[in-house]
């Protein structure tokens, strides 16, 4: 129970990765701020989460906010360093699970392609975001000695299928920031990795076509013969968030299951 009490910083909070993992973390009596975007149709998730967090007697600070935008993550940030300051803390985890980005072909004569606009912001959602994040929680002393950052990341980035051209290459830019990071952020105890999840059948995953024979295809191949769960991942890191692993960073985890070795 070494992380009770402590604080997590989630962005993608409301639903697939975000939520599992603020939920779980709460069980082990750990802190949530959350960060997501959510309209009506999707809102009641996120209150499902905050409830839930809130039931396991655990804090839940949320923002409803687009945290790609430099002037949302101004607001969200001026708030959290107003109540760790308070509380004399600094987060000691970290979740990047932010999964939105254009589906399109980079080059087609029958289908529209990707065009500058979405693909900048692909790569800045799914990438550039999180260096962002890193360097303001940096500059404001919110994070220090023992925060473990993370980064949802998939075989995709260095794979390739259909429509997923612009999600792969953001795939492969968040996995070098997370290695720079790593690297530049060593000196100050702070560790950062790329979690590389299974195949998961997430809202994000829907919208990839053909989504079906993708979920299909890895249940037969997986070791284990089913899917990676949100909660696979949400164990993942409340195991790596404890004491004695800092030694672990710059690195892209499999949380999968085996399915990467035989994919």
């Amino acid at each position: 129970m070494e992380l009770k009490g402590e604080w997590a910083l989630i962005l993608g909070a409301s639903s697939g990765f975000g939520g599992a993992t603020a939920k779980y973390l709460a069980e082990h009596g750990v802190n949530i701020i959350g960060v997501h975007l959510d309209r009506r149709a999707t809102l009641p998730q996120a209150r499902e989460v905050i409830k839930y967090i809130r039931s396991r007697e655990c804090k839940s600070v949320f923002f409803n906010k687009n945290a790609a935008d430099d002037r949302a993550r101004k607001e969200i940030l001026d708030k959290v360093e107003e109540i760790l300051k308070k509380e004399g803390k600094y987060i000691k985890i970290i979740l990047h699970s932010l999964a939105f980005g254009s589906l399109r072909y980079f080059v087609s004569d029958k289908e529209d392609v990707i065009d500058k606009k979405s693909m900048d912001m692909t790569l800045e959602v799914m990438g550039n975001s999180l260096l962002w994040w890193v360097q303001d929680l940096f500059k404001r002393k919110l994070i220090g000695k023992g925060t473990k950052i993370y980064a949802m990341t998939s075989a995709g980035g260095r794979r390739v299928w259909h429509y997923y051209g612009p999600v792969s290459a953001a795939k492969a830019l968040l996995e070098s920031i997370v290695r720079q990071l790593a690297l530049e952020l060593a000196p100050y105890g702070i560790t950062v990795n790329a979690l590389q999840a299974g195949v998961t059948d997430t809202p994000s995953l829907r919208k990839i076509p053909n989504y079906e024979k993708m979920l299909k295809h890895t249940k037969s191949i997986n070791p284990s013969k089913r899917l990676t769960t949100p909660s696979d991942i949400a164990k993942a890191i409340y195991v790596l968030s404890q004491p004695g692993t800092e030694w672990i960073t710059g690195n892209v985890i499999r949380v999968d299951g085996g399915e990467d070795l035989t994919g």
